[in-house]
């Protein structure tokens, strides 16, 4: 039974991937430094599923993962690189260490995952799939989510690369870059800055009204596995027309527009 890792597992989109995963007949390692939703979503998912409490911001947990992944005996042919944290407020109110823990999850986990498993799926010789989580937020930024904004738009140009770099050693590892809109998480958890409470509220109301669940999204995530494509974008209408207009005002080297905060 061929393996997915899938990290930010314990809720949200990772958790709708390892539901999917298993009804597809796949084993799922799942990751998060949530034990105790972890565990939950492992017990629902039973003999399949297999909880590695992991802190994707910390290299050697993330190493002890993907040790713990490839002891299970079968082939890891699916990583989902999915762990994600988002913060409302003023990016010159943010604390740093909110800042920080953007960079270290967001950015530096995924580094932290390519690190662990490429060269162990290299070294296994077998074709494997490595699915970067991003957003429409990579591609349009917005006000008042700037860590989110600016690492996601980081994730985009990290997975671009990494597939390239796969390319041209002759790796037999494909790459995706999955690029959520609005999906019913939690993923506005984190209550706003004062500043930011306006926004947040209308960002909340938007997943309720417009949101995908992680289920149906991750029906279509690996609908998209199945086609081999690189650009998963479940929900292109949230995406296209504004990176169309973003893109000429670019070339047109026009002021941006704010799509998020008034649109």
């Amino acid at each position: 039974m061929a393996i997915a890792v899938i990290t930010g597992a314990a809720s949200g989109i990772g958790a709708g991937l390892a539901r999917v995963a298993v009804v597809r007949g796949l084993s799922v390692v799942l990751a998060d430094r949530d034990a105790a939703g972890l565990a939950a979503v492992a017990a629902e998912l039973g003999s399949a599923a297999h909880a590695m409490p992991t802190d994707v911001s910390d290299a050697a947990s993330v190493e002890r993962l993907a040790e713990f992944a490839f002891a299970q005996g079968d082939e890891v042919t699916l990583l989902f690189n999915n762990a994600g944290v988002l913060s409302t407020g003023l990016s010159w109110e943010i604390p740093a260490e909110v800042w920080q823990t953007a960079l270290n999850v967001n950015i530096a986990g995924i580094v932290h995952g390519l690190r662990a498993f490429v060269p162990r799926l290299n070294a296994a010789g077998h074709p494997a799939r490595i699915i970067n989580t991003a957003s429409v937020g990579g591609f349009l930024p917005s006000p008042f989510m700037a860590p989110y904004s600016a690492t996601k738009f980081a994730v985009v140009a990290l997975t671009e690369a990494l597939a390239g770099e796969l390319a041209a050693t002759g790796s037999r590892i494909s790459v995706s870059l999955l690029a959520p809109g609005p999906v019913k998480t939690g993923i506005f958890r984190e209550p706003p800055m004062a500043a930011a409470q306006p926004f947040h509220a209308a960002m909340v109301a938007m997943l309720d009204s417009y949101g995908l669940s992680p289920d149906a999204l991750a029906e279509i995530a690996f609908e998209g596995i199945d086609r081999g494509d690189y650009w998963i974008i479940p929900q292109p209408e949230t995406l296209d027309a504004d990176l169309q207009k973003r893109t000429a005002g670019i070339l047109a080297r026009e002021a941006p527009q704010f799509y998020a905060a008034g649109e």
